[in-house]
């Protein structure tokens, strides 16, 4: 829960760090799922089949993104948790 301690508008600050935080995890979350659709698409289709090892590549960094997006989510969760604490 937020402290007594913390003004209204250090409050809604800490509000609105959150919310970016989520928009935040759902930018790498939508990137990731970009890159795991181009990749298929790019080995997939017989037009782009010059292109095949960018989509091989594209699968690989996909979950990489993803796991970068969640692991800051809860790294800023974390952060966030403390202030709201104290």
């Amino acid at each position: 829960m937020i402290s007594t301690d913390l003004s209204k508008t250090d409050a809604l600050a800490l509000e609105r760090t959150r919310l970016a935080n989520e928009r935040t995890f759902l930018a790498y979350f939508r990137t990731s799922i970009v890159f795991l659709s181009s990749g298929f698409a790019m080995i997939k289709l017989d037009v782009l089949n010059e292109m095949i090892e960018m989509g091989y590549f594209l699968l690989a960094i996909s979950p990489l993104i993803a796991i970068m997006g969640v692991l800051r989510f809860f790294y800023v969760k974390r952060k966030l948790k403390r202030f709201y604490c104290e």
